[in-house]
Parts: structure tokens; C-alpha cells; sequence
């Protein structure tokens, strides 16, 4: 099967924090709260919708990729699911929150001990 992207970039609410997320203003599209980078399991390929599950996605790490930059980590909490997505610090609409990842990274290395 080829991993296929399907674009959906809208306006949703936080199902975690409640906040009026806003699409990316370019580039690509948004899965994710930028402040407390929760989202919810709704696709198999990334705009699809085609996921039966609906859990919500909880930030369990941050990476950096080498093309890509920024990552957040996700876990499913209903299916267990482990999935990525890129951040956009220079949204000029609504960025990434850098100064959330950085304490949720303080918090979670704190949670591995």
C-alpha cells in the first residue's frame, strides 16, 4: 500500500485544552493543539479519516528529523497507536508553541524516572 497524503487543514477545538486551533497558514496541514499538542486518532494515512479509533493522542516525546525538523510523538490512549507529526514554530497565523514543548519535554523526562 503507498502512503498517500489527503489535505485537510481546518479549524478544529482542542478536545484536551479547549483551544480554537487555526489551520496552518501554508505548507501543510495541522493535526495537532499547538499549545499542548494533543490530538486525536482519526487517520490511518495522514487526512485520510479512515481510523476507526477516535483515542485521543498524547505527546510522549519530541524528535528532530534531519529534513522534517521538529516532531511531536503521539500514543494513542484507546489503541496504543505511535505516530508522528512535524511542528510549525513559524506558522505566521498560529505557531507551534515552543516554549509548551520544551516544558512538556522537561515533564516527560521527568515521568521516565
Amino acid at each position: 500500500m503507498s502512503r498517500k497524503f489527503t489535505v485537510i487543514n481546518e479549524r478544529f477545538e482542542c478536545i484536551h485544552c479547549g483551544l480554537q486551533v487555526e489551520p496552518l497558514a501554508q505548507g501543510s496541514c495541522r493535526n495537532h493543539c499547538p499549545h499542548c499538542f494533543h490530538s486525536l486518532h482519526l487517520d490511518i494515512n495522514p487526512g485520510d479519516r479512515a481510523a476507526d479509533c477516535g483515542g485521543l493522542l498524547v505527546p510522549i516525546d519530541f524528535e528532530e528529523h534531519k529534513k522534517k525538523g521538529h516532531m511531536v510523538v503521539h500514543r494513542c490512549q484507546k489503541c496504543g497507536h505511535i505516530g508522528r507529526n512535524k511542528l510549525s514554530f513559524d506558522d505566521p497565523v498560529q505557531p507551534d508553541s515552543f516554549e509548551q514543548m520544551l516544558k512538556l519535554m522537561q515533564k516527560l523526562s521527568f515521568q521516565k524516572f
